[in-house]
């Protein structure tokens, strides 16, 4: 979708931006973030040419952006800043329909956008539609702005800090309306913002940069499980796994084998089974892995030696995907006071077990990974 071929930027002698390559898939909501100076709203205001390159070449959707009239490409990318840029002569039906009309497009189709736009970014299109900027407050206007951004019907937003300005209630609520936006209508985001915490919440990926260059370039999950560099892992700080518990995927908590047995086994032999393995539960699955039910020590000690696990296994189990986070996870345990958890492929086929003891343990190894850091 995006394409940064060798891009650089210098100012006089001083280089800002040192052979960047880059490639943003389309439909995804890609975060800039870095030191002040490391280049992102350099690199940003590049994709729609406020700022050329001293060197390299952008590509969107495999055009060269240089040989495309830079009006006409504005006006098919949208662009939101931190101070909104609204028009303040101009109300806010008239600021969302300015490019649209300006680009020729149904008058009947501008106005149904106007107002589904409207109630997309929470702003009741009958109370605001003709209202001017000075009579909103900072984050409606923020709102508008996003709005408006959107309302080009192009591909590609750029933003750059647009809520770094707002209160902390606002700006989250402004992050959430953005992420459902942008899953909802597909568009490819680029993002400028100095908050890790703002890009964890909103990004399918983020570029680290620092002094022009990428430190690294990957998930969120990833960044903050696995940092590049002890740069990149001073930058995100430390305890930032303990403070975003979500990025504890059920494949980072789960015993990889557990013990498991078939259903044709007798209850004497599970016991056994459990006794040889010092465990107090069994997977049941069949000789393909899948999934069937469980049994623990409690409920087959009073059982008959000579039943089989098929008739005494319980088979109503609840289990969850290898993505599922530590939150979804606890949330399930807590709910249906369980302390098995089995953890399934899409073929429900089993991969590892999820205990109250392997959660203790994953969550101990990264307080000691913390201690030793420290």
């Amino acid at each position: 979708m995006i394409t940064f071929e060798n891009i650089t930027k210098k100012y006089n002698r001083k280089t800002v931006i040192d052979d960047f390559s880059l490639n943003i898939e389309a439909g995804q909501l890609v975060v800039f973030i870095g030191p002040s100076g490391c280049g992102k709203t350099t690199l940003l205001k590049m994709i729609n040419r406020l700022i050329h390159p001293s060197s390299g070449k952008i590509f969107v959707d495999g055009k060269d952006i240089s040989k495309i009239d830079p009006i006409e490409l504005r006006r098919n990318i949208g662009y939101v800043i931190q101070n909104t840029g609204l028009f303040p002569h101009m109300s806010i039906k008239e600021n969302l329909e300015l490019i649209p009309k300006l680009k020729g497009e149904d008058p009947e189709a501008i106005e149904k956008k106007t107002v589904e736009l409207l109630e997309l970014v929470g702003l009741n299109p009958e109370e605001y539609m003709h209202r001017f900027p000075k009579e909103l407050s900072g984050g409606q206007q923020q709102r508008v702005g996003v709005a408006r951004a959107f309302s080009t019907n192009s591909d590609i937003i750029l933003m750059d800090e647009p809520f770094s300005a707002l209160d902390p209630v606002t700006r989250s609520s402004l992050q959430e309306e953005l992420f459902n936006m942008q899953k909802e209508l597909n568009k490819t985001i680029i993002f400028v913002t100095h908050d890790m915490d703002e890009a964890y919440k909103i990004a399918d990926k983020i570029c680290l940069l620092k002094d022009g260059n990428i430190l690294q370039y990957d998930t969120p999950e990833n960044i903050l499980k696995n940092p590049a560099s002890e740069f990149v892992e001073s930058f995100i700080g430390k305890r930032r796994v303990w403070n975003n518990p979500e990025v504890l995927k059920a494949a980072d908590i789960m015993i990889s084998n557990p013990v498991k047995v078939t259903p044709k086994r007798n209850v004497l032999q599970a016991i056994e089974i459990m006794k040889e393995n010092k465990v107090d539960s069994l997977m049941v699955t069949d000789r393909q892995s899948t999934l069937l039910g469980l049994v623990t020590l409690k409920n087959i000690k009073l059982q008959e030696r000579t039943s089989l696990i098929d008739d005494v296994m319980e088979q109503n189990v609840f289990a969850v995907s290898e993505d599922d986070n530590l939150i979804e996870v606890l949330k399930i345990m807590n709910e249906h006071k369980i302390g098995y958890l089995p953890v399934v492929n899409s073929g429900n086929k089993l991969t590892g077990l999820i205990t109250r003891s392997s959660i203790l343990s994953a969550l101990s190894s990264q307080l000691l990974d913390l201690e030793v850091a420290f």
